[in-house]
């Protein structure tokens, strides 16, 4: 997809972070853009930021995990610019912790948001999109996340494996319609989300607690989301799936697969399945 003036986006966590850099890129693209975020202030500084580099912008206040609100958004997009072509799913938050000891109540904040959220902004823009016949596009922010799982981080690793799933179903149902999806990707990226667990129902959270200083420290040394953006970008317009960030996972990815293979290989051992010339 070619990203021009011709097109408006929409960018849920779209005041700060990945989202913020996203809807930067898309908007020096020519772009119209409407950010969604849950924080009225840090929206209303993005867009001064973007106004002032000449974009045409919007804001709106919403929770993905809200159905409610993201209609609202949704028709408050379409009242300011007629119509949607980008759906940028971006808005997302972390949770670790080990089994037996993680609220049920943490886990379906995280599913909602991080999952939820994502249906959300496919099912109520899909039918959008489709109106106006123009053809559009899904970005869906996953994570390395959703293609290899890491202990004490299950709660993290299940919803970005389902987005990765997820999109990988839309890729081949959307496509008809003209619609594109990709996955973003990405693993250590500069911004808040080791943060976002202290917003989670049960609290706890503690700076001071030496398993956040550890990821602090890691996230802080990560690249940059403006070249995550500008990347994301150029992955659209080449009309890639996956959105890879970091080359040096490579051997991540190949371990997985390579540990699939094997057990793939393995039920070909099982008399039951073998298969049987007629």
């Amino acid at each position: 997809m070619k990203i021009g003036s011709d097109n408006v986006a929409f960018v849920t966590g779209g005041a700060g972070g990945i989202g913020l850099a996203i809807a930067e890129v898309l908007a020096a693209r020519g772009a119209k853009v409407m950010l969604a975020d849950l924080d009225q202030t840090k929206l209303d500084e993005a867009a001064k930021m973007l106004s002032a580099k000449g974009a045409d912008v919007g804001t709106v206040v919403c929770d993905v995990a809200d159905e409610a609100q993201m209609r609202a958004a949704a028709a408050a997009t379409i009242e300011k610019f007629g119509k949607v072509h980008i759906v940028v799913n971006n808005a997302g938050v972390a949770l670790g912790g080990m089994p037996g000891e993680i609220s049920m109540k943490d886990w379906r904040w995280i599913v909602d948001i991080n999952l939820i959220g994502v249906a959300h902004g496919v099912e109520i823009f899909t039918p959008l999109i489709q109106s106006h016949g123009e053809g559009g596009y899904f970005i869906n922010t996953a994570s390395m996340a959703g293609h290899g799982a890491a202990p004490g981080m299950a709660p993290y690793n299940a919803t970005k494996f389902a987005v990765v799933g997820y999109s990988e179903a839309l890729k081949q149902e959307l496509a008809p319609s003209n619609i594109g999806v990709s996955i973003l990707c990405p693993a250590w990226v500069k911004t808040n989300i080791h943060r976002s667990a202290f917003d989670k129902p049960t609290g706890g959270s503690d700076e001071s607690d030496p398993r956040f200083k550890e990821m602090a420290a890691v996230i802080d040394a990560g690249i940059d989301p403006a070249d995550v953006a500008e990347w994301t970008a150029q992955c659209v317009e080449a009309d890639r799936l996956y959105i890879f960030t970091h080359p040096e996972f490579s051997g991540a990815i190949d371990y997985r697969h390579a540990m699939i293979k094997a057990d793939y290989d393995a039920c070909s051992d099982f008399p039951a399945f073998q298969k049987k010339d007629v």
